[in-house]
């Protein structure tokens, strides 16, 4: 979790950015396995975009996050989950890093 918080601010800002309602974190980098070669596996939570302004913000906002940690992400949109067993995990294990209501 180092990496993000050392990159907070401009975190919540590219989340501002990019009509983020919430983003969490979950996966490898929630434990003593995370490295230097791990990516990192982020949740997000986006408001309401027009249907053709989506996959723009959708995939700058990716292009963007790999750019700030400088490495791969793994960005699931929280909808796209439909598998119940790792919809529970992610539930399980995932920690919030931005939050609009509160930022």
């Amino acid at each position: 979790m180092d990496i993000i918080e050392k990159n907070i601010d401009s975190l919540i800002s590219l989340c501002k950015q990019h009509k983020v309602k919430e983003l969490y974190v979950f996966g490898s980098i929630l434990t003593s396995g995370f490295n230097k070669d791990s990516d990192i596996d982020l949740l997000v939570k986006f408001d309401k975009v027009d249907i053709l302004e989506y996959a723009d913000n959708y995939f700058d906002f990716k292009e963007k996050l790999e750019k700030l940690f400088g490495r791969e992400i793994d960005l699931l949109e929280n909808q796209a989950i439909k598998n119940p067993v790792f919809r529970k995990i992610i539930d399980r294990d995932k920690k919030i890093v931005y939050d609009r209501e509160t930022a």
